[in-house]
């Protein structure tokens, strides 16, 4: 499996893994839009800020979306997300490996943090699986009901 930068076709493929507000917020955050158009859902996603992802498996079918950015001097992963026919099989794990691979060497970064709702337990399981931690986050919390967690250990 590969990164590559999301086509437009991808990030239509994208806006139809969520089909109501309560998975946006989950995925997206409190400021992604619901419901959402091309526009306001590109808006959304901060293309022209963020480092975003789309990750493609030995196929070339789009299997799974992530970005990362520097946040408190890590590279801070976000809206990870893996196509609803190809979850359970292990791509989240691949997807936060590359994510964390390109991150740490594009923002020249030894730490990597994300956040994740309380009530995510299988991402929560997931993040905990590749390694990260819950640990306080050195701030006020940007989101209520939510973990921060940071992964070190390289």
């Amino acid at each position: 499996m590969k990164l590559t930068n999301p086509t437009e076709l991808q990030l239509k493929t994208l806006m139809s893994w969520f089909s109501n507000q309560q998975e946006t917020y989950q995925w997206g955050g409190p400021e992604f839009p619901f419901p959402f158009d091309t526009d306001s859902f590109r808006e959304g996603l901060k293309l022209d800020e963020l480092n975003s992802f789309a990750l493609i498996d030995d196929n070339d079918q789009f299997v799974a979306f992530g970005q990362f950015y520097l946040r408190i001097g890590r590279c801070h992963l976000g809206r990870l997300v893996v196509n609803p026919s190809h979850r359970g099989r292990g791509v989240g794990k691949v997807l936060v490996q590359h994510l964390i691979e390109k991150g740490r060497k594009n923002l020249n970064v030894s730490e990597c943090s994300l956040f994740v709702l309380n009530t995510n337990q299988s991402a929560k399981q997931l993040y905990q699986s590749a390694g990260f931690i819950k640990t306080d986050y050195p701030q006020p919390m940007p989101l209520a009901n939510c973990d921060y967690m940071v992964k070190s250990d390289f």
